[in-house]
């Protein structure tokens, strides 16, 4: 009998798919869910086959020169691939996999419960009643931006920006969206292309981000593009906080050009930035878009199938290097 192939998995993952690893790999996990640094992520990949990482590892060039030889596939437990130099593991003969499809609905759920939480001031009440201090009401009491009716603008109408489209639509918003390419008649269900992100921005009462972050889109939204948003839109970020100049955001949110924004992703992962913690107008959560318990068996089941592709002589579904 062959011997099962080594598969390292990096961080814990869902009950089910560790199960099913172990089944059909000679698996190394990670119980202790611990961050490993890059001296210790190299060690824990001597004398493996494959690995299964998240967004929490990073291949850089540097890192991919020292892989060991015997690494043949990275089966990455995201959408998300920046993390990796694709290109430095293409050209050392790494194929490199994602988790596509299987997370759109949890993420867009994030992404609309961001934006009724930034517009209807969310986290401004929730604060008062945990701290016992609410006393008063009136009718300008905590007055918030209603969503329904309005335009909202998506950056990005992939899988998750569709479905983002799709919920939108679910409270009477007019959707418009830029992406690097018109989408058919059929997946555009209505919504308005533009040609340019900055025309997007002049009619986008909600704008949410839902494209991959690259070196080309690292802090595209800068304060140029927030001052392109109509006075008090509302800004939700459920992709890449690298696609935001946070500072920039800072200043928008604070002159009263942005309202209000709804933030799950962040340039510094874990923990944030502290800026926006002193803002009233920012409603946040831990980059817990696709942490669902379905979405997680999901993610890990789909990078299973990838490695179970590639041991068997086939080309994995999601190849992306």
């Amino acid at each position: 009998m062959d011997a099962k192939p080594v598969l390292l998995i990096t961080r814990k993952l869902s009950d089910n798919a560790e199960a099913r690893a172990a089944r059909d790999y000679d698996v190394r996990l990670n119980p202790e869910d611990r961050v490993y640094d890059t001296d210790e992520l190299l060690a824990k990949c001597e004398g493996v086959d494959a690995i299964l990482p998240c967004h929490s590892e990073h291949f850089s060039a540097d890192i991919v020169g020292r892989l060991p030889d015997r690494v043949k596939i990275i089966a990455n437990h995201s959408v998300g691939t920046d993390h990796c130099d694709l290109d430095a593991l293409a050209a050392k003969g790494v194929v490199v996999t994602n988790t596509p499809d299987v997370l759109s609905d949890a993420t867009a759920e994030i992404a609309v419960l961001l934006m009724l939480g930034a517009a209807r001031r969310a986290s401004e009440g929730d604060r008062m009643m945990r701290a016992g201090t609410w006393d008063f009401w009136s009718p300008s009491f905590m007055v918030g931006t209603q969503v329904t009716g309005k335009r909202l603008g998506i950056i990005g109408m992939g899988r998750v920006g569709q479905v983002m489209a799709r919920r939108g639509r679910g409270f009477d918003m007019e959707v418009h969206y830029y992406n690097r390419s018109r989408l058919s008649p059929d997946r555009e269900q209505g919504a308005v292309d533009h040609d340019t992100v900055e025309d997007l921005l002049s009619v986008s009462d909600v704008l949410s981000l839902h494209c991959p972050a690259t070196p080309d889109t690292t802090n595209f939204m800068n304060a140029d593009m927030f001052n392109r948003l109509p006075d008090g839109a509302i800004f939700v970020n459920t992709a890449r906080g690298a696609l935001v100049d946070e500072n920039a955001l800072i200043g928008a949110l604070k002159s009263g050009r942005v309202a209000a924004a709804g933030l799950d992703v962040f340039q510094t992962e874990p923990g944030g930035n502290p800026a926006f913690a002193e803002l009233e107008n920012v409603f946040m959560l831990p980059h817990i878009g696709s942490a669902t318990f379905d979405t997680r068996d999901a993610m890990g089941f789909r990078a299973l199938d990838n490695l179970d592709a590639f041991f068997s002589g086939g080309e994995p579904g999601d190849r992306v290097a």
